[in-house]
């Protein structure tokens, strides 16, 4: 048990985790298998203000492709919110011979309802693969605008290359199902877990 102290009280820092929250609830796992997509249409409602998605090896199987997501506000039937986001990347090659850190501009979205990139670009080799997280916030609300953060690692022409973004969907409709997919061909395999935050 470790302590805690403000100057004047000493607190168990278990009972204070567990008195602001921030624990991970389980919800659901896909796995995909030359998938053209992959939906979590139920889990996200108002339960949790926050979801994480993990994305775990997700190996594409096309050469140079990015994940990319959607939300619906219609349990799934339709995936075309209207996006606003930002986005910019770093790289180093294995060969030590080439880095970079830039703005993603041509991978941002301004009132867009199309996909939003959730990374820039991984390789089908055999060891190719996307890792990562997407947090939603507060998906359910009925006044406010849905906010998400991304942060994911590529695998590609043996480059590894991380890539931040974060947007928002320009809607007050509650979001419901969430789609991911990559920018050509289908998900090879690999695993998407749905986490709630208490």
């Amino acid at each position: 048990m470790g302590l805690i102290s403000n100057g004047t009280t000493i607190f168990d820092n278990g009972s204070m985790a567990s008195g602001f929250g921030g624990s991970l609830k389980f919800i659901s796992k896909a796995t995909a298998s030359a998938s053209a997509s992959i939906e979590f249409t139920s889990g996200i409602d108002s339960t949790y203000k926050e979801y994480i998605f993990y994305f775990v090896n997700i190996h594409p199987s096309n050469n140079g492709v990015a994940l990319q997501f959607n939300m619906s506000t219609d349990g799934g039937s339709t995936y075309a919110v209207t996006k606003t986001s930002t986005a910019f990347s770093c790289y180093h090659n294995e060969a030590d011979t080439d880095t970079a850190l830039f703005l993603q501009v041509s991978d941002d979205l301004a009132q867009q309802t199309g996909d939003a990139h959730l990374g820039l670009q991984t390789s089908n080799d055999n060891d190719g693969n996307t890792v990562g997280t997407l947090r939603l916030f507060n998906p359910s609300s009925s006044t406010y605008v849905k906010h998400w953060i991304s942060d994911i690692n590529d695998h590609g022409y043996d480059y590894s290359v991380r890539f931040f973004g974060a947007g928002y969907g320009n809607t007050n409709s509650p979001v419901n199902a969430v789609k991911f997919r990559v920018s050509s061909g289908n998900i090879d395999s690999g695993d998407i877990l749905l986490f709630g935050v208490n």
